[in-house]
């Protein structure tokens, strides 16, 4: 029989989200694609340190862990070559990760993988690899670089369960709200949103990638699930009736939903514990990656506006 993903949650991350690569790039940025070869072949036993997304692969590939089934596939999606990355590989090997299929592109954009391989979620340091993944309708994110030395607090959980958070508006849902705010304000935006609390809000481009990990949390027992989810939202009540009755109609299930009324969300975050956090504006995710991974999605009116 051939081999499917059906079933299983498929993430695809790049080398660069995967892996610090910071001094690779810095040469190919300096003095182009052939020092960088250079670099690559020349340390490719030196292996590479782990990089800001790391840590929830390694908690997604956990979930396979006494599996009677794979539960979850990570894909490498590389502009190396395959000469180049086999540094990539040989990091993968050392740090036992069970990634095993992968897209070395040589230089050419891998996100047009993305679809060939049903991949739930695309992460990558490459903002216009992003941006075309989301426009042609897969959840994508731009993971982002930590801040200096010294400068991240630490995250109050420190386990093996999987915690992933979503902002809420041109992430999970559409931004067709968030629209009304920009142009209205705060005061039409909540009487709009009052006006429609049961209308439930369009799908964001993460809502199908909220639905797997939704699929996958309903195999577990609700005191024993490997994974918490969050919604961290500006909103506040009244705004916030809306969004529970999307959830609701959704039939999806959200761990926990905490709305911030416009407070900084990054305390939260390091509260909650996450792995990694979903958020369309740029502001915010520099102020969250002082505490948590962070994964800009431009999408929507925020994006739109910022160029």
């Amino acid at each position: 029989m051939p081999v499917t993903f059906d079933g299983k949650l498929v993430v695809g991350i790049t080398s660069r989200a995967l892996f610090d690569m910071s001094e690779g790039h810095r040469i190919f940025e300096t003095e182009g694609i052939d020092a960088y070869c250079r670099y690559q072949i020349e340390h490719e036993e030196k292996l590479l340190e782990p990089g800001v997304a790391y840590e929830l692969v390694r908690k997604l590939l956990a979930l396979n862990r006494d599996a009677e089934r794979t539960r979850v596939e990570v894909i490498l999606l590389s502009r190396n070559s395959a000469d180049t990355g086999l540094r990539v590989f040989n990091s993968i090997e050392h740090y036992k990760l069970a990634i095993t299929r992968a897209a070395f592109t040589n230089g050419a954009s891998p996100w047009r993988y993305v679809p060939a391989f049903c991949a739930h979620l695309f992460l990558s340091a490459d903002p216009s690899d992003v941006v075309a993944a989301l426009d042609g309708g897969h959840a994508a994110a731009t993971i982002l670089p930590r801040p200096a030395e010294g400068t991240v607090s630490h995250s109050a959980h420190v386990d093996d369960q999987l915690r992933i958070a979503f902002d809420g508006d041109a992430v999970l849902f559409g931004d067709v709200a968030e629209r009304v705010f920009r142009q209205g304000g705060l005061e039409e935006f909540s009487n709009s949103e009052r006006l429609q609390a049961r209308e439930p809000l369009p799908g964001g481009p993460f809502k199908s990638f909220l639905a797997a990990l939704h699929s996958l949390q309903s195999e577990y027992s609700a005191d024993a699930c490997p994974i918490r989810t969050a919604l961290v939202t500006a909103r506040s009540a009244p705004a916030h009736e809306r969004v529970i009755r999307t959830m609701r109609s959704w039939q999806i299930r959200i761990d926990e939903a905490l709305f911030l009324g416009g407070l900084s969300k990054g305390e939260f975050l390091r509260a909650f514990g996450a792995d990694v956090f979903f958020d369309d504006q740029q502001g915010h995710c520099e102020s969250t990656r002082r505490h948590v991974a962070t994964g800009h999605v431009p999408h929507g009116i925020a994006n739109e506006a910022s160029g």
